[in-house]
C-alpha cells in the first residue's frame, strides 16, 4: 500500500495544481489549529502551513522548483491582496489623516531600528558582509526587499527568507510584547505590527481588529518606502 501511494503521489507532483493545492491546505490545517488555541498568537497559521509543507517536501523528495510552479499561483495573488488594503485605508481615512505626523515619525524611527539592530545584532555574531546586506532590508515586504538587497549587492533569496522569518516572529510575539508594554490603542498596535512584521504582520493584525489592520498596512507600505530610501545611506555608512 505504502509503494502504492508513493507511486501515485510521484504521479501527482508532476502537476503544477499539486502545489497549489498543498499550499491551500497546509494553510487550512494551520488555521484550524489556530481557531482551536483560541486564537493564540504562538499557534500561527503560517509558520504551520510551513512547516507542514517542508515536511511534505522532504518526505516526497519533491523540489522547491516543482513545487513552485503551482504555488505560484498563490504568489501571485500578494499583488491583488496588497491593492485590496485600501478598502480599510479608505474606511479609517479620516483618523489616519488626524495622526500624520505621528505615522511619519513612527515610520522613519521604526525604519531605521529595524536596519540598524537587524545589522548590529548579525555583526556582533560574526555574520559576513554579503549576508548583513542581505539582513538589512528584513523588516519591508518581500518584492521590496528583494529589491533593496539586490540594488546593494546582498542575496535576495537569503533576503526572502529572512522577510518571512521576520513576519512569521512578529506576528507571532507582537500581542504579547505590546500587551507587556501596555500599548493599547489599536491605531499604535497596527502600525508598529506593520512597520516590524510587514504582510504577515498586517494578516494577523487584520485577525484582531480592523483598525489595527488598516493601520499596519500604511505601516507596511511606508515602511517599504523608508527603507528603500534608508538601506542604502546606512550601508553606505556603516559598510
Amino acid at each position: 500500500m505504502s509503494d502504492q501511494l508513493f507511486q501515485a503521489w510521484v504521479y501527482l507532483a508532476a502537476t503544477p495544481l499539486v502545489g497549489l493545492t498543498a499550499t491551500l491546505l497546509a494553510y487550512q490545517i494551520g488555521y484550524a489549529v489556530f481557531l482551536r488555541a483560541n486564537r493564540n498568537p504562538l499557534a500561527n497559521p503560517v509558520l504551520i502551513a510551513i512547516a507542514l509543507l517542508a515536511v511534505l517536501l522532504w518526505i516526497s523528495d519533491t523540489s522547491y522548483q516543482r513545487y513552485f510552479e503551482g504555488a505560484q499561483f498563490v504568489h501571485f495573488l500578494l499583488g491583488p491582496a496588497t491593492v485590496a488594503l485600501a478598502v480599510p485605508l479608505y474606511r479609517n481615512f479620516q483618523t489616519i489623516r488626524r495622526t500624520a505626523f505621528a505615522i511619519g515619525a513612527a515610520i522613519v524611527v521604526g525604519s531605521l531600528v529595524a536596519i540598524v539592530t537587524g545589522i548590529g545584532t548579525a555583526w556582533l555574531l560574526g555574520a559576513s558582509r554579503q549576508t548583513l546586506l542581505s539582513l538589512a532590508p528584513k523588516s519591508a515586504t518581500t518584492p521590496v526587499a528583494m529589491g533593496i538587497s539586490e540594488q546593494i549587492g546582498g542575496l535576495p533569496s537569503l533576503t526572502a527568507a529572512l522577510v518571512i522569518l521576520t513576519g512569521i516572529i512578529g506576528a507571532t510575539f507582537a500581542t504579547l510584547l505590546l500587551n507587556a508594554a501596555g500599548i493599547k490603542d489599536w491605531r499604535a498596535r497596527g502600525l508598529s505590527v506593520g512597520i516590524a512584521a510587514h504582510g504577515i504582520g498586517t494578516a494577523r493584525a487584520f485577525q484582531v481588529n480592523e483598525v489595527a489592520g488598516a493601520f499596519a498596512g500604511v505601516g507596511m507600505g511606508l515602511s517599504a518606502l523608508a527603507t528603500a530610501l534608508l538601506v542604502p545611506a546606512i550601508v553606505k555608512l556603516l559598510l
